[in-house]
């Protein structure tokens, strides 16, 4: 009797480890050793100089920013598409007789929004004026709609209307035909997060005509730490399908030409914000004037893909996605975003790897993706979720790489849904354990809707500063090929490490 117990208890126990162990999630890394040499072959192929052309050549004015929908962003598809093809990979079952080059596309109406040539900020403080510098001292909101308004300016501190936890900086004030200037982020001691897009929403339901954002002089440490600083940078409002109100990102440096009364100085405002739950709100004593035209019409996103389907026939079904987003924010009020950390880096990185990988046989299949919308909401990514090209429930990981060019030589891999482990072992592999710093989950970028659909994600970013995120000054002259070379590296190896687990 007690044997049959033993045994069964063991049976069991032995029946639940292998169900764990052929859990999607647990993704066992293949066996060291095994076929070593096939993959020290594939990461000496990887060329940080090729990643670099690539990247100014997606960066140039050939394709003018690729801001998503228009023309140039979908030229820059085909680019993609073109190689995917020179490299043999198979097209996916989405067909569209549009593009030329059959099959590779999945595409989704979208609204283009464009600020036209001529912008302007213009500050009245007494008796002087002072006409502002775009794409130094400002960046219009990039779906800002048309405006031409003057009217005073209102300080609102971080903008937040929050009666409940007895925190609003809006009482008392009357902000109806008035512009209002509020911090990015929030207070260290308010315990929830706020969006630009929240503060943007309360703004307007207020009465405010426009607004102006600014990053105050206390950087929170994380920002600090990626060298994102107090720039002016591009982005979209995020309100979705409401009608966003004017606005405009300014300088610090600007910020305090506004404050021609108490409180003195931006410092001095958001160190009490940060310090009190007592509001510093108030009129300026400036007036301003914002004055652009933007025009809206019809585009299409399109994303890219390719497999490279499986060797074993057993495991080919199974699938590894790599993917990148290529979109950034086109020529704005006259001023040309290039995008070349963010992300014609990882596009390059993208391409370089489905270059590797397309003569290397592998148990499961590999989908490359070429993304776009992610600056306007993860557009590409949430639309590929809902129309998968390969089965979800049999997507394994995704892996996801974004402005990887720039920073200190490291790289920062955020994981979920996979033993940590397993990145650091993939950094081994490619040689770079002393240059492979593993954390937990990134809340933005195109892995986001593949984790909230269950799929284990991998997210590789180069680590250190970033001084030109969404700026005009991201350009080919600040990517580094030996980062390039890094990123890709890794990616290769940990694709490689999936792909033939047992």
């Amino acid at each position: 009797m007690f044997l049959r117990r033993s045994l069964t208890c063991w049976l069991i126990l032995a029946l639940l480890c292998l169900l764990f162990l052929a859990s999607p999630l647990f993704l066992r890394t293949a066996e060291p050793g095994t076929d070593e040499p096939g993959l020290a072959k594939a990461l000496a192929l990887v060329s940080g100089e090729r990643m670099l052309a690539d990247v100014r050549r997606l960066s140039s004015e050939e394709f003018n920013g690729r801001q998503t929908g228009t023309a140039d962003d979908f030229r820059s598809g085909l680019m993609v598409a073109e190689r995917f093809q020179s490299l043999g990979l198979q097209l996916t079952q989405f067909m569209s007789a549009r593009l030329g080059v059959q099959g590779w596309a999945m595409p989704e109406p979208v609204t283009v929004t464009q600020i036209a040539d001529q912008a302007l900020l213009q500050l009245y403080v007494g008796l002087d004026s002072l006409v502002a510098q775009l794409g130094t001292d400002y960046l219009p909101i990039l779906d800002s709609p048309s405006v031409n308004v003057i009217a005073p300016v209102v300080f609102v501190g971080y903008g937040i209307s929050d009666p409940a936890r007895g925190f609003d900086e809006y009482e008392g004030l009357d902000v109806r035909n008035r512009i209002v200037l509020f911090l990015r982020g929030k207070p260290d001691w308010y315990p929830d997060p706020v969006a630009t897009a929240d503060k943007e929403r309360t703004a307007r339901e207020k009465g405010a005509v426009a607004f102006l954002l600014v990053t105050g002089p206390i950087v929170p440490a994380y920002e600090a730490r990626r060298g994102f600083g107090t720039a002016p940078m591009g982005s979209y409002s995020g309100v979705g399908g409401e009608r966003p109100l004017p606005g405009a990102w300014i300088t610090p440096a600007l910020a305090e030409r506004l404050f021609a009364q108490p409180p003195r100085s931006l410092r001095e405002a958001q160190e009490h914000l940060n310090r009190t739950r007592t509001p510093r709100s108030g009129s300026t004593g400036v007036h301003a004037r914002l004055l652009w035209e933007s025009r809206q019409a019809p585009g299409t996103l399109y994303n890219f893909l390719a497999v490279k389907p499986g060797a074993d026939p057993r495991l080919a079904p199974e699938t590894i996605v790599i993917g990148a987003h290529r979109d950034h924010f086109g020529r704005q009020g006259g001023v040309l975003f290039p995008g070349a950390d963010d992300n014609a880096s990882g596009t390059a990185v993208l391409l370089e790897v489905a270059r590797v990988l397309a003569g290397v046989p592998l148990k499961r299949s590999v989908l490359f993706i070429s993304f776009s919308g992610e600056e306007q909401g993860l557009l590409g990514s949430r639309f590929y979720i809902n129309r998968p090209a390969r089965s979800l429930s049999q997507t394994l990981a995704m892996i996801n790489v974004d402005h990887a060019g720039v920073g200190n030589g490291k790289l920062t891999v955020g994981v979920t849904g996979l033993h940590k482990e397993a990145a650091m072992e993939a950094g081994r592999r490619a040689d770079l354990a002393d240059r492979i710093e593993v954390f937990g989950f990134f809340p933005g970028g195109d892995h986001v809707p593949f984790k909230e659909a269950g799929i284990p994600t991998v997210t590789v970013v180069s680590g250190g500063a970033h001084p030109h995120f969404h700026q005009p000054t991201d350009t080919a002259e600040t990517v580094k090929p030996d980062i390039l070379e890094a990123a890709a590296r890794y990616v290769l190896a940990l694709s490689w490490q999936l792909a033939n687990a047992p």
